[in-house]
């Protein structure tokens, strides 16, 4: 059910486990060299289109937020990544797993969220180093 055939959900990368899906548009902030490229790659071959910057112009589906601890300001960085988010469309802020280097309170998260107007949902596991929370603008 909602699988092709020869392909199951065992075989789903970490993007459609995450809810990406072909042609969505993906935003990419706050990239640097301790981003997982696994991940990236993974995203632009499920979305079947390369991650864009900020001011690229086009309206995105899907937020890639990377964040560390000493990025600076967090709810500065969500309200920014939203002002080209579709109606409806998802942050992911990805930091490092707790005990990693930068990695960010989840008390820190829930506050900057509710500051810039987002809800999170859940946090997951994306990868060796890097932990996601979901974010979304609250219905209503």
């Amino acid at each position: 059910m909602g699988q092709t055939a020869g392909h199951s959900a065992e075989d789903d990368g970490p993007a459609m486990k995450l809810g990406f899906r072909p042609g969505q548009v993906v935003q990419e902030l706050g990239w640097d060299e301790d981003c997982d490229d696994d991940l990236r790659i993974d995203i632009e071959d499920t979305t079947g289109s390369e991650l864009i910057d900020q001011g690229s112009g086009e309206v995105a589906d899907v937020v890639l937020q990377w964040w560390r601890d000493d990025d600076g300001d967090l709810t500065d960085a969500l309200v920014d990544a939203i002002t080209e988010l579709a109606p409806g469309g998802v942050v992911w802020l990805l930091t490092p797993k707790v005990g990693r280097p930068g990695q960010v309170d989840a008390s820190d998260i829930a506050d900057a969220a509710l500051t810039s107007g987002l809800s999170t949902t859940t946090t997951v596991s994306v990868a060796e180093e890097w932990s996601g929370t979901k974010l979304v603008a609250p219905r209503g």
